[in-house]
């Protein structure tokens, strides 16, 4: 019952702070320099993390499809099952995983430390909004920042899919990527890209929001952090089925 009822106040407090984001990202004043800062650490800061993990995941994938479909004379479509398999599902869903780790969990460790030294009461007596100084940035940021690392991770796990395919199989590269791009359409990449934003909403509501009320001192900024990539992760997956069976029933 008490992970319940954890889950439910992380929910309404997510949500709540969801509407209070939303209405002070549209209206001005708006935070730019802090934006662009967010923007560099989470986006460009994330940059190895999520290369590296897609370049190898094309890898493997193609090593796996490979040895399925030689089996039945049919290694000429690994291109095609490599970059559908990236573009639609596994790109967006590893890449807002590794970033919903180390983002979020970033997100969550500063805004606690802020917390429980009292930084965040100051700025509200200060008359200053929390959720406008520290929220808005970093949602921005993440907003931004998830669809280009995905686009990068695509390319890299094609790239990878094309090295085994050309190194194990014996396809050229202009062979493998022209079945690559052969059946993916303007519908394929805008569902992948589409997913990204509701992952990145997730992440970063959900990062801001166990910082801002994070507890006790330093043994509660690392139980928050670790209940952002607890949530974070659970969410991503929940909500990647659900917006799939949307966007296939578009």
């Amino acid at each position: 019952m008490t992970r319940v009822r954890q889950l439910l106040d992380l929910f309404g407090g997510a949500t709540r702070l969801s509407g209070q984001t939303l209405a002070r990202m549209v209206t001005p004043p708006f935070e730019l320099s802090e934006t662009v800062r967010q923007l560099d650490r989470i986006g460009v800061g994330s940059l190895n993390l999520t290369n590296i993990t897609a370049l190898f995941t094309g890898m493997v994938l193609a090593l796996q499809i490979a040895y399925t479909l030689t089996a039945f004379g049919a290694k000429m479509y690994i291109g095609e099952v490599v970059a559908m398999a990236l573009v639609r599902e596994l790109g967006p869903v590893l890449t807002a995983l590794m970033v919903g780790g180390r983002v979020g969990s970033g997100i969550t460790a500063e805004l606690g430390s802020m917390a429980v030294t009292e930084q965040v009461d100051a700025l509200r007596s200060m008359a200053s909004d929390p959720v406008r100084k520290l929220v808005v940035p970093r949602v921005w940021a993440t907003l931004i920042a998830l669809p280009l690392l995905t686009i990068l991770a695509n390319a890299m796990g094609i790239f990878g899919g094309m090295v085994i395919a050309v190194t194990q199989e014996g396809l050229s590269p202009t062979f493998y990527f022209s079945r690559a791009f052969r059946l993916m359409g303007f519908d394929d990449v805008a569902s992948g890209l589409g997913k990204t934003l509701f992952f990145a909403w997730l992440i970063a509501i959900i990062g801001c929001h166990n910082g801002i009320n994070a507890r006790g001192g330093a043994d509660g900024v690392g139980r928050a952090t670790t209940n952002t990539v607890f949530a974070s992760a659970i969410g991503v997956l929940v909500s990647d089925f659900f917006l799939t069976k949307l966007f296939l029933s578009l």
